[in-house]
This record gives C-alpha cells, sequence and structure tokens, in this order.
C-alpha cells in the first residue's frame, strides 16, 4: 500500500512517499516560508524525481495536529483536495504519535513535544519496542511538571521529540529526570511519520474512497477540537480528525 503524506503542523512542511512503512520518497523544507506556497511545489517536485504521480498512491495521510491552526488547516484541505479528485481514502494521523514512528528503532518511551507556551507542552507518550509503537496516553496540552511526574514512575530509557523537545528536555534535567533528545534530524515533525502512522492504521479503520475530515469547526487559539469527518450515507465509519491547535 502507497501512501502519500503530507505535514504541515509546524514550521517545517514535509511530504512523502511510504509503501507498507518503507520510505520510498521525501522532500522537506525549514525555511519560514508559508505552507499554502511551498507544500504543493514541495510534493509536485517530489512526485517527479521520483517517477510517482497520484494515481500511483493507495490513501493520502496528513498530519492533524497538535501544531499550527493555519498550518493543519492547509494540510487538511490538501489532502481532502488531492483525495477527492482520485477518489483516495484519507487518513489523519496525530502530529506527535508521527513523531514516534520516526523512531522506531528506540526501545523505550518516547516523549513527544510541542511547545503549547505558558509552561505548558502539547504531549503524548509512546513506548517504542521491537519496532511497534504503543500509546500510553492521549495527545493532551499539559503542564511540565505533570509531564515530569509520570516520567519519574517510567524506569524505561526515554527519547524527547518534538520542536518542544528542548523546552522540555531542559525542564526534566532540572528535575533530575534522565532522558536524552532525538537527534535533529528525527527530532522535528515529518511526512514520513505521517506515513507510518498511517500505515500502521490502515489494518484497524475503515477507509472509504473520497473520505477526508472536515475543518470547518476548527478555531484558533488554546487546545481545542474539531469536527468529524464524515459522509452522508449511514453505515460507514468516520475517520476522526482531531485538532488541538494553537495560533499561528
Amino acid at each position: 500500500m502507497k501512501t502519500l503524506a503530507l505535514e504541515t503542523s509546524a514550521k517545517s512542511v514535509s511530504v512523502a512517499v511510504t509503501e507498507n512503512g518503507t520510505l520510498l520518497a521525501q522532500a522537506y523544507q525549514d525555511r519560514g516560508l508559508t505552507h499554502s506556497v511551498t507544500l504543493m511545489p514541495l510534493l509536485d517536485g517530489m512526485l517527479k524525481t521520483a517517477g510517482l504521480t497520484l494515481d500511483d498512491m493507495d490513501i493520502i495521510a496528513v498530519a492533524q495536529g497538535p501544531g499550527s491552526f493555519t498550518g493543519i488547516r492547509i494540510g487538511v484541505s490538501a489532502a481532502k483536495g488531492l483525495a477527492w479528485a482520485k477518489a483516495l481514502p484519507c487518513c489523519g494521523v496525530s502530529t506527535l504519535e508521527a513523531m514516534a514512528y520516526g523512531v522506531t528503532d528506540f526501545e523505550g518511551v518516547v516523549v513527544g513535544a510541542m511547545d503549547a507556551r505558558r509552561q505548558q507542552v502539547y504531549n503524548a507518550l509512546f513506548r517504542t519496542e521491537n519496532g511497534c509503537v504503543t500509546r500510553l496516553c492521549a495527545d493532551r496540552a499539559v503542564a511540565m511538571e505533570l509531564v515530569a511526574e509520570e516520567l519519574a514512575a517510567m524506569p524505561e530509557p526515554k527519547l524527547i521529540v518534538g520542536d518542544g523537545a528542548v523546552l522540555l528536555y531542559d525542564f526534566l534535567q532540572k528535575a533530575g529526570i534522565g532522558c536524552r533528545l532525538a537527534s535533529p534530524l528525527h527530532r522535528q515533525q515529518s511526512g514520513c511519520g505521517a506515513g507510518g502512522g498511517a500505515s500502521c492504521r490502515a489494518g484497524a479503520d475503515v477507509f472509504r474512497p473520497g473520505i477526508a475530515a472536515g475543518v470547518s469547526a476548527a478555531e484558533p487559539g488554546g487546545a481545542r477540537t474539531a469536527g468529524q469527518g464524515a459522509v452522508p450515507d449511514g453505515g460507514v465509519k468516520r475517520i476522526p480528525l482531531k485538532f488541538h491547535i494553537h495560533g499561528g
């Protein structure tokens, strides 16, 4: 199963193609440019240089946040348009979960961290073992003190990923909690991770050509949850895209 994955939930923008969890192609940019300007040219260039087209894809995946309100809307809108145009299923993947799929060679607890401001982080915890990812808690906006308390009770090695990794790492070091930072190459959000998360979900979720989540209920500011995607006819499982967003 070939997956086209889009990641626009943070400052960087990334697109990737994976096949059953194996990376086939990827393009990444972190120049601070607007995702609405960079996403589609980046996607087009990656597909052309890899000798691929949208007709080769089986599913579209998109990082659904936490992250930037504007960035999430751009990514989801693009994924939605591509999915409808080619009658492909569309899958939303947590940005935090996608980052855990980017470090599956690590054995221990992966700590996702994105700066939520006011001494808080968007966070989720995952256990990675033998290349598999197990979620330990839901995505949340939480005080770093609480994350520290939880990690103090976990004896496993700990790896911090995300654009808030340095912020949380410094806090945990002061609290005397052993952990390490992922390398800069694996620390940031990427389309490859979103593709890996979508590949894992494919066996559990019911996908349907053209299903994509709407973002009309998303509002800027704080940690919020947007509405779920749906199709008009009954009996089809909805694919939720739940957003935790902040302004930007």
